[in-house]
């Protein structure tokens, strides 16, 4: 198992006021003993963002004084199985079972979670025992003890322009407002003002930003059309403005999660939108196939637009697919609602056909 360097708690302690100024979100709550101890843990049993592994509050109060200077490789690995086992930990205990409620509510919730400094899992019930913790390797990176004077200065400095800035609070605080709402269903409210309810599922979570965040701020007059969950649940299915359209909205013909219609400025305009947690991006041939359904009823191309929606530049989901992004559509992240790329095919395309991109570079 690979393990992060070893690292002192007093090392941890010295650095955490240079990362986090003064100005810091619940700069107390990232500062203080308890979390200079909270990252430690961390590091020791390599609870690092994408390593598979992660630590819990558990971890961190029943360490102990003698446990926490075995450094090999060999006593790390297996301080967090016999902590999960209940198994007794040589030494002075670091804290009492009940600062379980600090660690988690403080340190990592409203500290260290809020700022992105520590991921944390979302599929696990809220009452599951299991570690759900892990550093995020950019701030793991900056507690390695080879790094020193000026280059741990550059690599603050660049951590504090990635979190702590303040477009980067509020994605952070985007992404867990998301995450939360995803886990016990949502409501999402269209254009016309009707509401509907939505299965939980980070799916969802992306669905309703598209409808509530990027419709709004993309479309001049915006409509939604179609919407459906996985399992071919429709959840909204609009054949009024539809038909007016002059399109005919088949469910058997494997249609997008969403369709927008912007029915302002004067011919209308269609949008096929897929939103990817896992899988599923708007690609060449999903681009074909739609263009064949718009064109047989009656849209030339330039009328019609692709986008794929995504949770954040970060997610699985998008690293899996963007080498499969069509050409000629564009993708969107919910954790940057104002943000937009294009897959722009040849010169002079986007000032020919991409009216979305169009829409977004005037602002």
């Amino acid at each position: 198992m690979s393990l992060p360097p070893y690292v002192p708690v007093a090392t941890i302690a010295a650095r955490l006021p240079f990362i986090f100024p003064e100005g810091t979100p619940n700069r107390t709550y990232c500062i203080r003993d308890l979390a200079a101890r909270t990252i430690f843990v961390a590091l020791y049993v390599g609870a690092v963002a994408d390593a598979g592994r992660e630590f819990g509050p558990v971890h961190v109060y029943r360490m102990t004084d003698e446990q926490s200077v075995l450094a090999s490789p060999a006593d790390r690995v297996l301080y967090a199985p016999a902590v999960d086992r209940k198994q007794a930990i040589a030494g002075r205990r670091w804290y009492a079972d009940n600062t379980r409620e600090p660690i988690r509510d403080e340190t990592l919730r409203d500290g260290l979670v809020a700022i992105g400094a520590v991921t944390r899992r979302e599929d696990l019930p809220t009452t599951s025992g299991l570690p759900r913790y892990a550093l995020h390797s950019d701030f793991a990176a900056l507690f390695d003890p080879s790094l020193e004077g000026p280059a741990l200065d550059a690599a603050i400095t660049a951590f504090q322009n990635a979190y702590l800035s303040k477009s980067a609070l509020a994605r952070v605080s985007i992404m867990l407002a998301g995450a939360a709402a995803g886990k016990s269903g949502l409501l999402v409210t269209f254009p016309s003002k009707e509401t509907r309810p939505l299965a939980p599922g980070p799916s969802s979570v992306i669905a309703k930003a598209v409808v509530e965040i990027f419709a709004p701020a993309f479309l001049a007059e915006p409509a939604v059309l179609w919407l459906s969950e996985s399992g071919n649940k429709v959840v909204l299915r609009d054949d009024k403005i539809a038909t007016a359209l002059g399109l005919k909205i088949e469910a058997d013909k494997n249609l997008p999660d969403l369709i927008l219609a912007d029915l302002g400025g004067g011919a209308a305009r269609l949008l096929f939108v897929e939103v990817v947690a896992t899988d599923g991006a708007i690609t060449e041939r999903r681009r074909a196939a739609l263009l064949e359904l718009t064109r047989a009823a009656g849209f030339v191309d330039d009328q019609v637009d692709f986008l794929t929606a995504y949770k954040d530049r970060d997610s699985r989901g998008f690293r899996k697919t963007v080498a499969q992004l069509a050409w000629g559509s564009c993708a969107w992240f919910m954790s940057e609602p104002d943000q937009l790329v294009a897959m722009i095919e040849e010169p002079g395309a986007a000032a020919r056909s991409q009216w979305l991109l169009r829409r977004a570079v005037r602002g």
